[in-house]
């Protein structure tokens, strides 16, 4: 089969031939319909994550992935042949941007009636991490304020849905045709990072949700109640800084979890909510595409379509 392969950190990811994977009893063989990019993706192959996800070469890529059971590796699995399913790869084990991807079978997820196979790819990483980092670890509830960073981005366009349907008010930063995007997803108050401070328009909010670091979490501080929670995905806050103003700082490491990833897929379905795509790009134009995701311009979720 084909698959994305990287050889070494910091080499160009290419397509290539590799072995058919064969599923062991607790695996599923899916054929794949579409994978979706994540910064993570970059990190891995720049070699920024080898202390936490290790890679042994040549290494398959890709996390997020959604397709049809081709073979099941047990007659007792709950899996079906035909079933639209969707899930997380484990990071060191990559294997999304192939024709086919083995699957533990506790991580996989029927895709709900009504989400398209480029949808439902977009969703496993981004969304799964923005409910953690706003339900699970922040407690958002209605009628709470949160800022919520890059409204435009993968991670920010579901947090923006989430906590607008949660009956929080959200206010988002985004720029350009972020702006227009952010508000139709959802945003009470858009605010132009290039053109006004967000430290000077927003204070007293209960969470604020951190996806970009540097100078934006340390000013993000700031902008919270005493008593307030600022959740990052990015690095592990300034505890320091989170002590002088009176406030709660956590770092959300997201893992994969079949069971959080079902939960999100329900809301999302239930809700009628929809992942962000900024575009679509076939296996063989993959440079493309991840060379995308490198610029940080991306409106949302980029789709390899196989």
């Amino acid at each position: 089969m084909r698959s994305i392969v990287l050889t070494a950190y910091g080499e160009a990811p290419y397509l290539t031939e590799v072995a058919m994977p064969e599923p062991g009893t607790t695996d599923v063989l899916v054929r794949v319909v579409a994978a979706s990019l994540n910064p993570l993706d970059n990190k891995l192959q720049a070699g920024y994550m080898d202390g936490f996800f290790p890679l042994t070469f040549p290494s398959k890529m890709g996390t997020d992935v959604a397709g049809i059971v081709e073979k099941t590796g047990s007659l007792m699995s709950r899996w079906r042949v035909g079933d639209r399913v969707v899930a997380r790869l484990a990071p060191t084990a990559g294997g999304a941007f192939a024709e086919f991807a083995l699957v533990p079978e506790d991580q996989l997820v029927l895709i709900p009636e009504g989400i398209d196979f480029d949808q439902a790819a977009g969703m496993p990483t981004a969304a799964a991490t923005a409910w953690q980092a706003l339900f699970e670890t922040a407690g958002l509830t209605a009628g709470q304020t949160v800022l919520i960073h890059a409204g435009a981005g993968g991670v920010g366009s579901f947090a923006i849905q989430f906590a607008h349907a949660a009956g929080a008010r959200v206010v988002a930063t985004a720029s350009g045709d972020g702006i227009e995007i952010a508000r139709r997803l959802g945003a009470d108050q858009v605010i132009d990072y290039r053109a006004a401070d967000f430290a000077s328009a927003v204070s007293d909010a209960d969470v604020v949700l951190d996806t970009i670091g540097g100078d934006t979490q340390q000013k993000s501080f700031g902008v919270l109640r005493r008593g307030g929670k600022l959740i990052t995905i990015v690095s592990p806050p300034d505890e320091t800084l989170a002590k002088a103003h009176g406030v709660e700082a956590a770092f959300v490491f997201h893992a994969s979890d079949g069971k959080r990833l079902s939960t999100v897929m329900k809301e999302i379905a239930s809700k009628g909510m929809s992942p962000l795509i900024d575009s679509t790009f076939s296996l063989e134009a993959f440079g493309e595409a991840f060379a995308r995701q490198a610029s940080g311009r991306a409106r949302g979720k980029i789709s390899i379509r196989i």
